[in-house]
């Protein structure tokens, strides 16, 4: 029923999306009609799931059972700026030019991740937020980034990535931010060339700055016109996993990461968000929760290394953009 939750569910930017019709695990059948919610895990894992029933509805309200165990990290201080030093030695050596490295908390907890999502959506408003509930795993994200905006428009289809490299508490960045983010703009041009029609990709926005709760962040736009007739396998081919949170070269950096990251991210890094035609609205996972058992609550944290990168901050700016929403999930903020 419309305002309530099922065994899966789907919410993101005002759909309430209920009564499952079926589950795919292969990105082709988002080229079927119908309104699908998708999650696809870092490591490409998807789990399509096409709904019956979509309104336009605000999210249910629930209550929060705040976490009160310790959260644990896999990766430490010390190992996590030893990771760091560990890929700018590869940067000296030429084999890759940033890596996104990332780290996960977790925590024990017994409970749904409804009541969070609804604590979320009322203390840490994010552009892309999302609810996603499947038998096998529950997110609730408060995603700052877009993956991927398709839109039809006179019977073409163009496609919008938004990229975010740099974060900081203030308004102001580095030169490191700048340059990080525009090498990781000019790896998504590399992406979206593979599937727009040759001369339409463009970057009409470079090097914005945007205000979000507790920090700021730098973003530009990269746009292209999509090829004819193509499908979402080829995309998932050409973009994944996104390069601002895999690096560049991303082949290199998706070596460095499989190496040093010995747990899996899931789907923190990874895409959620709806497929509906040809249109199609997705996020990357950043800044989400996530249980994929009854008894612990994940998120994941990280942040873009380069050469210019020093160890010790790359720690503290992992720890600002989890901060807030740790405190939220451990019931410490109010609106």
């Amino acid at each position: 029923m419309p305002g309530q939750l099922q065994d899966s569910s789907f919410w993101m930017n005002g759909l309430l999306a209920n009564n499952p019709l079926e589950i795919s695990h292969d990105p082709a059948d988002l080229d079927r009609p119908g309104f699908w919610a998708v999650l696809a895990t870092f490591e490409g894992q998807w789990t399509c799931i096409r709904f019956g029933e979509v309104v336009a509805a605000p999210f249910p309200p629930h209550e929060w059972e705040p976490v009160v165990e310790p959260w644990v990290s896999n990766f430490n201080q010390e190992s996590y700026i030893a990771y760091v030093e560990r890929i700018r030695q590869d940067i000296a050596l030429g084999e890759v030019y940033q890596v996104n490295a990332c780290r996960l908390l977790s925590a024990k907890h017994v409970g749904t991740l409804a009541g969070l999502f609804a604590e979320i959506q009322r203390q840490h408003r994010a552009p892309f937020a999302a609810y996603f509930k499947s038998p096998d795993i529950e997110i609730a994200s408060a995603s700052p980034e877009l993956f991927l905006k398709v839109e039809a428009l006179d019977n073409h289809r163009y496609a919008t990535s938004s990229p975010i490299k740099g974060t900081s508490r203030t308004a102001n960045f580095g030169l490191k931010d700048s340059a990080e983010n525009i090498m990781i703009v000019d790896l998504i041009r590399n992406d979206l060339s593979q599937i727009c029609v040759p001369g339409s990709v463009e970057v009409p926005r470079l090097l914005a700055t945007e205000e979000h709760p507790g920090l700021f962040h730098l973003v530009s736009d990269v746009k292209g016109r999509l090829q004819p007739d193509t499908g979402w396998s080829a995309i998932a081919r050409a973009m994944l996993p996104a390069g601002s949170i895999s690096g560049a070269p991303k082949s290199s950096a998706l070596r460095m990461i499989q190496e040093e990251e010995l747990d899996a991210r899931g789907p923190y890094c990874g895409v959620i968000g709806w497929v509906n035609g040809k249109e199609a609205l997705l996020s990357v996972g950043i800044r989400l929760f996530w249980k994929s058992d009854e008894h612990h609550i994940h998120f994941g944290t990280g942040a873009g290394i380069t050469w210019a990168s020093e160890p010790s901050d790359e720690w503290a700016e992992t720890e600002l953009k989890a901060a807030r929403l740790v405190d939220i999930a451990n019931g410490r903020m109010r609106p």
